[in-house]
């Protein structure tokens, strides 16, 4: 699960930039995903521990911001939404770029959720692993 925690900051880190690069490098505030993505790699890198219990930290932190990043992301895609059905809106690639950050958020923390279901199965039919 760390790896897929870089490659979701990464995923991140490479969202913010073609906001900002789409967005004619006028608008810094399009680089919040990326600033993201950096914690993301920082947080995969300290879970590559071989220590079990700072790996579960890591990864737990990780999921918890990651739920919070979508949670706080969440109208960004029903934003997207209405500018689909022809709602205009004053930054229309900052809104699709928050609902792409939301939606990533939201794959990450199911993925995350999967492996700790499937970690606490393992765990209980090997109790002494």
């Amino acid at each position: 699960m760390a790896k897929l925690t870089i490659v979701f900051g990464i995923l991140l880190i490479i969202l913010g930039v073609i906001g900002y690069v789409y967005t004619g490098s006028a608008h810094p505030t399009a680089l919040i995903p990326a600033g993201a993505g950096i914690l993301f790699i920082i947080f995969g890198v300290f879970a590559t521990s071989d220590n079990a219990k700072k790996r579960m930290l890591w990864m737990h932190v990780s999921v918890t911001v990651a739920l919070l990043l979508f949670l706080s992301l969440i109208r960004a895609d029903i934003d997207v939404i209405r500018l689909s059905r022809g709602v205009s809106f004053p930054y229309p690639a900052a809104v699709i770029e928050k609902s792409a950050t939301s939606l990533l958020s939201l794959l990450y923390v199911l993925f995350c959720v999967r492996s700790f279901i499937a970690a606490r199965r393992q765990r209980t039919l090997n109790p002494g692993a």
